[in-house]
């Protein structure tokens, strides 16, 4: 569906009395495929607000950027093209570097730091999207996310010139710092990018690598587990207000409900996605101490920069995590 006919029938939709809310049909896109625990997630979210409601709000969820790619989501939230979505939050750290915070190599590394970081950002998040209009349901992490190479990396200078997927701000400064040349590449086209040879190489957990097959382009899968960038998933402030109480009140309950459960299910595949790739012919490697010190070397160097750019929040943040 264009988007110009969602937001058509989105506005029809809100203005339609409250007795008619059994009718009402919610799109939400988000950018990856069915098989990815976000995605379960999210669907898993859908079902039972479907449920919980008697189906007063029913949400089509639309994945594998069907119908909007990934930069292009809040966007679409912010503007009421759709009611909602689910984005990658560091996607958007031009926007604001509070926004990258997760994406930051080594600012909060394994799960205990990561769920410390959300809750120092949490707030600074949610009043930077209220001021845009949106709201935030819930924010999952990813699994830690490791180096794919189609080539053996021995030290840190065997990344000059290698060309390095990006997918957001961060990646791109990390890709710079070690030497490769970064190039965007949003995850559904990752696979015919590694074939083409537009790039050589990508940082991004094993829930990707499986989600990509990443044992079909990529050779080598380093294990850093430098950062673990969230998922969010958020709804306009205006669909939001629209909404019957007892519905909001359902919403939130199983969004919490969803967060939950997505932090779990990360947890969990976090070793067996590797264990996946590694049996499809992945060459699984533990980084040699002197190619993960100078990995670290550059992960410090992009905490300085961040914190120094988001200001007395980057610092309320680093502080919250020492």
């Amino acid at each position: 569906m264009a988007a110009a006919s969602l937001a058509a029938s989105f506005m029809v939709s809100a203005a339609m009395p409250a007795v008619a809310w059994a009718q009402t049909k919610w799109d939400l896109p988000t950018a990856y495929p069915d098989s990815n625990f976000h995605t379960q997630t999210l669907r898993w979210f859908a079902d039972e607000v479907r449920r919980a409601t008697g189906g007063q709000l029913d949400i089509t969820l639309h994945s594998n950027a069907s119908l909007f790619k990934m930069p292009e989501i809040k966007r679409a939230v912010q503007t009421g093209q759709v009611p909602a979505g689910e984005i990658l939050l560091s996607a958007y750290g031009n926007e604001d570097p509070v926004f990258e915070a997760d994406a930051i190599p080594f600012l909060a590394a394994g799960y205990p730091a990561a769920r410390k970081l959300y809750e120092a950002q949490k707030p600074l998040l949610e009043k930077r999207l209220a001021d845009q209009g949106i709201r935030l349901l819930y924010s999952v992490a990813w699994p830690g996310q490791g180096i794919y190479t189609k080539r053996e990396i021995t030290q840190v200078g065997d990344f000059r010139g290698i060309k390095f997927r990006a997918y957001n701000a961060a990646t791109a400064r990390l890709a710079e710092l070690l030497g490769a040349a970064p190039t965007t590449v949003q995850q559904a086209e990752v696979p015919q990018a590694f074939a083409t040879g537009v790039v050589d190489a990508m940082i991004t957990s094993g829930a990707t690598g499986v989600d990509t097959k990443a044992w079909e382009f990529s050779k080598f899968y380093y294990d850093t587990s430098a950062m673990h960038p969230r998922n969010a998933v958020m709804i306009g402030e205006r669909a939001w207000r629209r909404l019957p109480e007892e519905v909001r009140t359902s919403v939130l309950e199983i969004a919490a409900k969803a967060e939950a459960r997505g932090w779990a299910e990360s947890e969990r595949i976090a070793e067996e996605t590797k264990k996946t790739m590694g049996q499809n012919g992945l060459t699984i490697v533990t980084p040699p101490d002197a190619l993960m010190g100078d990995i670290r070397a550059v992960g410090r160097t992009m905490i300085d920069e961040w914190v120094k750019k988001a200001g007395a929040d980057g610092q309320k943040i680093a502080d919250a995590l020492k």
